[in-house]
């Protein structure tokens, strides 16, 4: 009882967003830290939140990876993630030097434009070329590492290339899992995982399996179209609450 009387509301929101951001994750493989994210700085700041759901992004990929390696397309895994290593540095020093603002700011257009693209779902006839993953897992390194923001990028380059449906989910978290390692690493190294971070960090764990549960009871009872639709939606809200408090 004094454990629970001792939790503050800054931390049981965190947990509620994680939690939330796990279920997501857990329905269709990728958006965890797309949720966290924008939810996360409306509580705490982006340099705060950005290794929070850095780890939430990596533990999650690493137990997806357990179960579904063998469906790994690795040509695409590991150009995705060697550009991303390239662009990572990038993307720290944006979130270690630039105003809050224009990182928040940034974040919100990122997450306002993959929604729409994943409402609209426009269909391309053309299959880019592999090599283009050195393209977008550079800018996607950026990405990952100011905002986890880094799945738009990864999954578009996907649906360029037309992955396969039985591998995009294992071939994703290929990519999330060694890079989310880097970027934690190089957060931490840049002095970005703070207290702060590691007070709040807690809840992590306990929030992952609640929302692992819960993401399968969804996969069963309620159609994805409709889950994910709604969704969509609510990161559009939730990007567009982002900008108004900015201004």
């Amino acid at each position: 009882m004094d454990f629970i009387a001792n939790l503050d509301l800054t931390t049981v929101l965190i947990a509620f967003i994680l939690f939330f951001a796990t279920t997501i994750r857990s329905v269709f493989g990728f958006g965890g830290g797309l949720v966290a994210m924008p939810l996360l700085t409306l509580v705490i700041g982006v340099q705060t939140a950005s290794p929070l759901a850095a780890a939430l992004n990596t533990f999650n990929a690493f137990l997806i990876l357990l179960v579904d390696w063998r469906k790994v397309q690795l040509s695409s895994a590991w150009r995705l993630v060697l550009a991303s290593v390239l662009g990572i540095p990038l993307g720290i020093l944006l979130l270690s030097k630039a105003y809050e603002a224009l990182v928040t700011g940034i974040l919100a257009l990122v997450i306002i434009a993959f929604s729409i693209f994943n409402l609209i779902k426009p269909q391309f006839k053309a299959k880019i070329r592999e090599r283009s993953a050195f393209l977008f897992g550079f800018f996607a390194g950026i990405l990952g590492a100011a905002y986890n923001a880094n799945g738009p990028l990864a999954v578009i380059y996907g649906t360029l290339r037309k992955w396969p449906a039985e591998s995009f989910r294992a071939t994703l978290q290929a990519y999330f899992f060694p890079v989310g390692l880097i970027i934690l690493f190089s957060q931490g190294a840049s002095g970005l995982i703070t207290p702060e971070v590691l007070h709040y960090a807690w809840v992590l764990i306990p929030m992952f399996f609640l929302g692992q549960w819960v993401g399968s009871k969804i996969n069963r009872s309620i159609p994805l179209a409709i889950f994910e639709k709604g969704v969509h939606l609510f990161l559009i809200a939730t990007a567009v609450v982002m900008l108004i408090k900015i201004f």
